[in-house]
């Protein structure tokens, strides 16, 4: 499995759901579905977002890799 960090590309907001996508092997477009679907249901979903966007690191681009 891919490690947790948020992607360069193929970001729309923050790029939490491209750095599920990819831990889950799925799509970016099907985990953003999935995190419009839990919006509907009661809990802290946007909170959870904020706290994934902060504490994932981004990922290195291929320039400052050593």
């Amino acid at each position: 499995m891919a490690a947790l960090t948020r992607p360069r590309d193929g970001r729309v907001l923050g790029g939490v759901c491209a750095a599920l996508a990819r831990r889950f092997g799925t799509s970016a477009t099907t985990m953003r579905l999935i995190f419009l679907a839990s919006c509907l249901l009661p809990g802290p979903q946007f909170l959870i977002y904020l706290g994934l966007w902060i504490f994932l690191p981004a990922e290195k681009s291929a320039s400052t890799a050593w």
